[in-house]
């Protein structure tokens, strides 16, 4: 490895627009911006061990006893902890810049007219690596949230498959009756309250249910869901149009205390220079939540933070993430960007996810 071949610049920008990246992509005021749940709903948890766990506490508050003055106070019962651990696996995404790349570069170097336009060329793959980290973040966090299992298989990952079970409660698992939402007949209503009652017995709230788009629309156009909305909003006409996400929301709201969020994301894959997009969430599944947090993204110290590599440019972005930067000359020329990470998003407090799956009666 040797130093970048464009040492002036990368000393002058790198810092700058590695961690302007990372702010436009956790930018949650930007309407615009690239919206990432796990970032959202998850706390970041630092592991001095670099294990990841998650915890199912089978628990229930209980009141105190009334005592005489005096007397001694009973011993309650501790509750009884479940936990699911493992590694943390490593993360890396890497562009170079080929010869090609590089002749183009040297000529835009000699315009001064055109130095914004290098700069940009120069950083292109560090915006790049950073949010490719993102993107597989999201993707197993919305798989392990729809699933209670989260992986990344080898047809759709160059490096070592990774399989992550966080341990979801089996009673705390649902289907539907007597119909399958696609089915107008269906009684999402009663098939949510399932799980809400059951949550209500934990001594927990759902306070949200999330799901695939297709699975919305099968649920609004169900009779039960249009009475609701009807009902709400005093409609007596003989047809009842199929209500909206905001009208299911408003009247799911009024009448239980909860509200719907659809989950429709796409991330795209590179294996052999074949891209493959896959959709995280769990066609059918809906997860019901009981606090706007389910778990913490744990990432560890890489090596490389604490044993720098000589000639190696790095920058250390969202405490998590190691850029770096250089040259090398096998088997040709190249300028290497490069991202690492030690992370994984977890789903913690798996007592109080509740999941429904609409495709099995």
């Amino acid at each position: 490895m040797e130093q970048t071949l464009f040492l002036e610049e990368v000393k002058k920008f790198f810092p700058g627009i590695a961690q302007r990246t990372v702010s436009r992509l956790n930018d949650t005021t930007n309407p615009n911006a690239i919206t990432y749940r796990h970032r959202r709903m998850l706390a970041k948890r630092f592991s001095t061990n670099l294990k990841w766990e998650s915890v199912n506490v089978s628990a229930n508050i209980v009141a105190a006893d009334v005592i005489a003055m005096d007397s001694q106070i009973p011993l309650k019962k501790r509750d009884s902890i479940g936990r699911a651990s493992g590694d943390i696996p490593k993360t890396g995404m890497e562009l170079a810049l080929r010869e090609r790349e590089l002749t183009d570069l040297d000529i835009l170097a000699t315009i001064p007219s055109q130095s914004a336009e290098l700069i940009s060329r120069i950083f292109q793959d560090t915006a790049r690596v950073i949010q490719g980290q993102y993107e597989l973040l999201e993707y197993m966090f919305l798989l392990g949230l729809s699933t209670g299992v989260t992986l990344i298989a080898d047809a759709n990952n160059v490096g070592t498959a990774v399989r992550v079970d966080y341990g979801y409660v089996t009673a705390n698992k649902f289907i539907t009756g007597p119909f399958i939402w696609s089915n107008t007949s269906a009684t999402p209503i009663t098939d949510l309250k399932q799980l809400t009652e059951k949550a209500r017995v934990d001594g927990n709230r759902i306070i949200r249910f999330m799901m695939d788009e297709a699975t919305f629309t099968y649920m609004a156009a169900t009779d039960q869901v249009k009475n609701l909305w009807a009902a709400q909003n005093n409609f007596f006409g003989t047809t009842v149009p199929t209500p909206t996400l905001a009208q299911v929301n408003v009247a799911s709201q009024a009448a239980y205390g909860w509200t719907i969020e659809i989950v429709e994301r796409t991330v795209t894959f590179e294996k052999d220079g074949v891209k493959t997009k896959l959709t995280p969430w769990s066609t059918g599944q809906v997860v019901g939540i009981c606090s706007e947090q389910v778990g913490t993204l744990t990432w560890g110290r890489l090596a490389e933070m604490n044993h720098p590599v000589e000639n190696v440019t790095y920058q250390n972005v969202d405490d998590f993430i190691l850029v770096s930067k250089y040259r090398m000359n096998r088997p040709s020329l190249a300028e290497i960007t490069n991202s690492q990470a030690l992370v994984l998003p977890v789903i913690n407090n798996v007592d109080a996810i509740y999941t429904l799956d609409t495709l099995t009666t």
